[in-house]
């Protein structure tokens, strides 16, 4: 595949090149052909002499790795930092039984702290995989899978702003590359010519590109839904979970669950409005694994129904969700507030406008403004609640995107109280819980001062006394 992309990426310039310098076609042909020859040979070659000067070993103490063509690298990991083994194969992996392994030891890999054997036999890799992980071949899950792919769920695939902006999307990265082998002449015009045309047209223009990108959208959003969560599986195995999908480029993924701190149930908007969410781990050290990957790590489910991923994370989490307690009004007050503080500076830059053409329609902004700030104040405040169980502080924030935090009392290291000029004038604060996993931090929003200050001193016995005064001591 490196070497496909290599060869397009090499021949488009070069026949540009040879056509400028008036070439027959045969000899072009001719020349890219043997072109793209060599940069297979190349890659291939240096595939070879990186997989000949590349060794590894697993002893009882470390696993080891050596590579390297001109630089060599040795580097090693011990077997008792192992905290996550990730399995992958791409379709031309999976053609000839190869495999990726990730052994992460609970750090970034940014950290140069996961070490990749690319590849192994898929039997080789995932005897690995139970000889890191201290499982027996013959251990499997007693109580089947928590969760499990239903096709039904791809309803919930279109659910996202990136449905709306898919074709956008689409577009400019065509754009790109384009631009980048010499097109931009070609594209210059194209869209010129479409400007023209939707100008000139406005009444059927306009319909028909939100069609075509809302046709994209969900056909796009639908597809990466699909390649993604095929094959999906959740479960648990002795002291870990498991996670397994993806219909062209298998994952696997396994947890320890001694470095779970908790879930996090996701809701954005289109989502929320669909009855839909994700669920997602609070784990140590667990993040995206490089720069260039953008897949969510720390995702346990795919979109799915509220009460289903409710469910999940309960099994996960071992413990149910308690009721939330709501906060007080005065979190309401302190955001209409601002609403309305917002509003009126909106509107005094409209009357400030100088463009008599423009008046009209300048005081648009004020008035969008201020039923977006009132909604956002008003679901916002609606979303805000916390509990206290027997194992985990609960939290729920959010109106745009609305996050339920289920966080274990165990994990949490420290606490950060914040009390704002406007937050002291109406008897709130905000309480944050320092944790190691996940974003190192997850926050009880505009509570009130003494359910507060009380709700982190019960969540872990003793860590905030010292700091407390009591009523009533002496």
């Amino acid at each position: 595949m490196k070497s496909l992309a290599i060869v397009v990426a090499a021949a488009i310039p070069l026949a540009r090149f040879l056509v400028g310098r008036d070439w027959p076609a045969g000899g072009i042909v001719a020349a890219c052909a043997g072109a793209a020859v060599l940069i297979v040979a190349v890659v291939v070659a240096y595939d070879l002499l990186r997989l000949r000067t590349t060794r590894w070993r697993l002893t009882h103490e470390r696993l080891e790795l050596r590579s390297g063509l001109t630089t060599r690298q040795h580097r090693s990991v011990p077997r008792d930092r192992v905290r996550s083994v990730d399995l992958r194969a791409d379709p031309v992996r999976r053609a000839f039984g190869l495999s990726v392994v990730k052994v992460g030891t609970g750090e970034h890999a940014a950290d140069g702290s996961e070490l990749v054997l690319d590849p192994l036999s898929r039997r080789d890799a995932e005897a690995l995989r139970r000889t890191l992980l201290h499982q027996d071949a013959a251990e499997e899950p007693a109580d089947g899978p928590l969760a499990e792919l239903s096709w039904s769920w791809i309803r919930y695939a279109p659910l996202s702003v990136w449905t709306f902006t898919g074709a956008a999307v689409v577009l400019g990265a065509l754009y790109k590359v384009l631009d980048s082998f010499g097109a931009k002449r070609l594209t210059t015009r194209v869209a010129t010519g479409a400007w023209e045309w939707i100008t000139a047209h406005p009444l059927v223009a306009v319909p028909l590109l939100l069609g075509v990108n809302l046709a994209v959208g969900v056909l796009g959003a639908v597809l990466l839904f699909a390649e993604s969560w095929g094959h999906y599986r959740l479960e648990r195995e002795p002291g870990r979970l498991r996670l397994r999908r993806g219909l062209l480029t298998t994952r696997s993924l396994t947890l320890e669950e001694r470095r779970l701190r908790g879930v996090e149930i996701t809701e954005p908007l289109l989502l929320r409005l669909g009855g839909g969410a994700r669920v997602r781990t609070i784990a140590t050290g667990l993040g995206k694994a490089a720069d260039d990957e953008t897949e969510d790590a720390a995702a346990l489910t795919p979109p799915v129904p509220r009460a289903l991923a409710v469910r999940v994370a309960a099994r996960v989490s071992g413990t149910g969700l308690p009721s939330l307690a709501p906060h007080p009004a005065a979190a309401r007050r302190r955001r209409v507030v601002r609403a309305l503080v917002t509003t009126a500076v909106m509107a005094a830059g409209a009357a400030l406008v100088p463009w008599d053409w423009a008046r009209g329609w300048v005081w648009l902004v004020p008035a969008v403004t201020l039923a977006y700030g009132m909604w956002l104040a008003v679901a916002g405040a609606a979303s805000l609640g916390h509990a206290l169980g027997p194992r985990h502080l609960v939290a729920r924030r959010g109106a745009v995107v609305r996050r339920t935090v289920a966080l274990d009392r165990r994990g949490i290291a420290g606490w950060t109280i914040t009390e704002s000029l406007f937050q002291r004038r109406s008897g709130l604060l905000t309480v944050s819980a320092t944790t190691a996993a996940g974003r190192g931090h997850y926050d009880v929003v505009d509570v009130g001062r003494a359910d507060g200050l009380d709700l982190a001193a019960h969540a872990v016995p003793g860590l905030l006394d010292p700091f407390l005064i009591r009523e009533g001591a002496s």
